[in-house]
């Protein structure tokens, strides 16, 4: 695709609410988070194309959560890319910037010339949600179907949730006059609020799976559906080119339905990887486990997966015993 110049919506969620009861969405568009992400490794394109609809879906949803929380989403699979990892820090505080990291492992031999989710197999979506320390971490998990991660995204909603939810999103390398090759991705999440919070339901759901229509009928489901046909003239120069912005789309979309907007809510790339959470990580090992993990050089190294940050380590100052040794 050639598209223009970086515009001002460029790593922004944009929060929205229709003048139809109880349903609500966001709109977002990833460019500058998805090079942080990816350049910091050497996936293959369809690699790439996972992990880049991954981070679109991350932020759409992790706008939702509270300050200081973090969201993470997860991928683990038997196919060929075997785990996808993402995580969202939401904002300190009001009007900051939220951060978004992540990486895939895959077997590089078992890749095919196949559409991207079929590079992964049987397996389970899951989200996460940490509100911080003192409290019990929430986890949600559906399985691997319906042909892209956002249709297990909306399952794992439908499912754990029970909030009808919809995703249309876009995402691949664009070309621009002066610029390198490089990936931007554009989406919309629609959501058909209960009377109670978002996240608020407990447990997996049981049984077979279940999708958004199985959660409304009546004049809501009604109400779902017309906004979902809208929804399904929307194309993908719409969702990540720089001639409409979020605000025209959505008048464009739902002009009957009165969008209205609130802040935008800036992301950028960003790792929380630090010498001290290594050492962290490191704890629950021997002085006997250290010593296997030291090189030839006499050093204990670990790599962030997220970010490539390379750690150089003395051994005799890592491992629970050389913590229990400095407390002494």
């Amino acid at each position: 695709m050639s598209i223009g110049t970086k515009i001002a919506w460029d790593d922004t969620v944009l929060p929205f609410q229709l003048d139809v009861p109880d349903m609500r969405g966001r709109v977002a568009r990833l460019d500058g988070v998805l090079d942080g992400i990816l350049k910091q490794h050497d996936y293959p394109e369809v690699v790439e194309a996972l992990v880049a609809e991954m981070a679109l879906l991350t932020a759409l949803i992790g706008q939702t959560v509270s300050l200081r929380w973090k969201l993470s989403l997860q991928v683990q699979s038997k196919g060929a890319v075997r785990m996808i990892a993402t995580d969202y820090y939401a904002p300190q505080k009001e009007g900051e910037t939220a951060k978004i990291r992540a990486y895939a492992s895959f077997d590089r031999d078992r890749l095919t010339e196949a559409a991207p989710f079929d590079q992964v197999g049987e397996g389970y979506f899951a989200i996460m949600i940490d509100q911080g320390e003192g409290t019990q971490p929430y986890q949600g998990i559906t399985p691997l179907a319906g042909g892209s991660l956002s249709a297990c995204a909306e399952a794992y909603f439908a499912q754990s949730e029970q909030l009808p939810t919809r995703f249309s999103l876009s995402f691949g390398k664009s070309t621009e006059p002066g610029v390198g090759e490089h990936w931007r991705a554009g989406g919309i999440m629609l959501q058909h609020m209960p009377k109670a919070s978002p996240f608020a339901a407990s447990g997996e759901g049981s049984g077979e799976i279940l999708t958004a229509s199985d959660l409304v009928d009546g004049e809501e489901g009604e109400n779902w559906n017309r906004v979902n046909i809208l929804l399904d003239t929307v194309d993908d120069l719409e969702l990540i080119g720089p001639v409409v912005a979020p605000t025209d789309l959505l008048v464009r979309l739902f002009h009957e339905e009165q969008p209205r907007v609130y802040d935008a809510q800036q992301v950028q790339f960003g790792c929380t990887c630090s010498e001290d959470r290594v050492r962290q990580s490191l704890s629950i090992y021997s002085a006997q486990d250290i010593a296997t993990m030291t090189t030839d050089e006499g050093t204990v190294t670990a790599d962030c997966q997220f970010c490539g940050a390379h750690y150089v380590l003395d051994p005799t100052t890592v491992g629970f015993e050389a913590e229990s040794s400095d407390g002494a």
